[in-house]
This record gives structure tokens, sequence and C-alpha cells, in this order.
């Protein structure tokens, strides 16, 4: 009965796009002023929207009484567990006691050493230098972490002077 009505339920989807599709839009009359007027006697003189419209209602008021009945019908059938949910196919394996842990280990293994040298907790800041007399004074050093130092590469390479007499 349900598989009947599914398959109904489909049918009267597919028949209500097509007929919403030939239906004509909001705009659709002003076409009518360049020669479009004689496609709407194919439905008769009152043209296809009467027809198309009838019809897309009844359709529409099938698909949800089909909806509505199928959705009743799934309640009234559906086992009443309430305490339980249905857990489909896990709901028929059975349940195995749980084996005894093994027992641990004396002790926990240690990683081997390994060659590679570790690096230094914290960095020194470099020390601050006097610059020379005549030479213009430098941006002094960052004392940050290493991390925290900007890259040379990324920064732009300072353009190229230009001569005086402007060629």
């Amino acid at each position: 009965m349900l598989l009947f009505l599914n398959v109904i339920y489909v049918l009267i989807a597919i028949a209500m796009i097509a007929l919403i599709l030939m239906q004509r839009g909001a705009g659709a009359q002003a076409g009518s002023g360049f020669g479009g007027g004689a496609s709407a006697t194919v439905f008769g003189a009152r043209g296809s929207s009467n027809f198309l419209s009838k019809s897309t209602k009844w359709l529409a008021i099938a698909f949800f009484a089909i909806s509505l009945f199928m959705a009743w019908q799934a309640s009234r059938t559906a086992p009443a567990q309430l305490g339980k949910p249905d857990m489909g196919l896990m709901g028929q394996v059975k349940e195995q006691p749980a084996a005894a842990p093994a027992a641990a280990p004396a002790a926990v293994p240690q990683a081997p050493a390994s060659g590679v040298p570790q690096a230094p907790a914290s960095v020194p800041a470099a020390p601050a230098t006097a610059p020379a007399s005549g030479a213009t004074p430098s941006a002094p050093a960052p004392a940050a972490t290493p991390a925290a130092q900007p890259s040379t590469s990324a920064q732009p390479a300072a353009p190229a002077k230009q001569p005086a007499n402007g060629g």
C-alpha cells in the first residue's frame, strides 16, 4: 500500500513541476503585443491559465493529502518504545562482558637519547654598540626571540638613487 502511494506521490510531484513550468508568468502579457498572442488558443478561447491553474490546484491538494496520510500511517504503525531508541542493526548485537585489563608493565620504557642537540631555553640579547663619530646611527638591534624577528627576505629593497640631472 505504501509503495503504491510512494509511486503516486512521485508522479504527482513530477506532474506539478511540469504544470507549474508551463504556466505563464506575470510579465507574459507584455510579449503578446509582439505576436505571442496566438499561442493562447491551444487550450481554448480563455487561454491556458484556467486549465493549468485548476490542474495544479488539484494536484497540490492530492499531494498534501497523500503526504498527511503517509505521515499518519507511519506514526500509527511505529513501534511504541518509549525508553529505548531504535538502534537498527546495532540493536541485534549481543553485549559481551568486558575483558579484564592486562597487567600493567612495571616500568614505562624511555625513548633512547638522540644525538640531536637541544635548542637553548632563552636567546641572549645583542649588546648595544655606540655609533662611530660621523656615521649615521642605525636602528637598534631587536632583543626578541628568533620567532619574533622579521625575515630579511620579506622586506623590500630600497630604491636606487636617481641622478640629480633628472635623466
